[in-house]
């Protein structure tokens, strides 16, 4: 599985983005979709995931309220609309496949194909 986000940029605090990532190759199959996050000098932190059919969704804490994840299956891809953007929500934001769980996981190693990335920067 091939993972390609988009949408990423600079953009001033309580500003809104949506990132895109598109997936290819081989795609068939149930698969958790997910979106991270890594700020500098900080940890891989877990933004949202959702379930193939989108029934369950996850939130990482610090995003709750203002980022919303969605998918659309046949396009192969997953969106993270991102509102009231703050400072700190600046990072490279990272989307990834876990094909292994049933479950969403908010662990990094769970999730086994990764996006190269795409940058969000938001200015105060």
């Amino acid at each position: 599985v091939q993972l390609q986000a988009s949408g990423g940029g600079l953009v001033q605090a309580g500003g809104s983005l949506r990132l895109s990532c598109a997936a290819s190759g081989r795609t068939s199959g149930v698969y958790i979709m997910g979106w991270f996050r890594r700020a500098p000098g900080k940890e891989r932190e877990f933004v949202a995931g959702i379930s193939w059919n989108g029934g369950n969704i996850l939130y990482g804490d610090s995003v709750k309220g203002r980022f919303t994840i969605s998918r659309d299956n046949d396009k192969r891809t997953v969106y993270l609309q991102m509102n009231s953007l703050k400072p700190e929500d600046t990072a490279v934001y990272y989307c990834a496949v876990d094909r292994q769980n049933a479950r969403i996981s908010t662990i990094a190693r769970m999730y086994n194909h990764w996006g190269q990335g795409t940058q969000v920067t938001v200015s105060s």
